[in-house]
């Protein structure tokens, strides 16, 4: 697993929106200056974000960004999947995006494969915004 820089924002700005959790709705612009995130990007992140329930926006000059469940509900591999997809490092041992792959002959190749998923998989489902902000 190879994480990419709109799952790094991503996981930035949801950072800065738990750490400002309770507070209202948060602007775009101000995540954006806080975390170094090119503006732009961070529009598209947070549209993704939105889709995916998330964070709620809303319009105006009260509006902004806040996220949609508390901070201990939102779980990094939610972000990371939503984000980049699969957690494996091979899509033949994925429990959510299997395609099948040339290794998959080599049983003792794959277990070590599986490991490798099942160690990153029950890290990153374990471990919420709440405890990384």
């Amino acid at each position: 697993m190879k994480l990419s820089r709109k799952s790094e924002y991503a996981c930035l700005a949801l950072i800065y929106l738990t750490k400002h959790f309770g507070e209202g709705y948060i602007k775009a612009v101000d995540i954006s200056t806080k975390e170094e995130i090119p503006r732009k990007y961070l529009e598209q992140i947070l549209l993704i974000l939105k889709r995916h329930k998330i964070v709620h926006s809303a319009r105006g000059a009260e509006g902004g960004y806040k996220l949609s469940r508390k901070p201990n509900q939102i779980t990094l591999a939610e972000v990371i999947r939503m984000m980049d997809g699969a957690l494996a490092p091979v899509e033949s041992v994925s429990k959510y995006f299997y395609e099948h792959t040339p290794i998959e002959g080599k049983k003792k190749l794959l277990r070590i494969f599986k490991d490798i998923r099942d160690t990153i998989a029950h890290k990153l489902e374990t471990t919420t915004l709440a405890d990384i902000a």
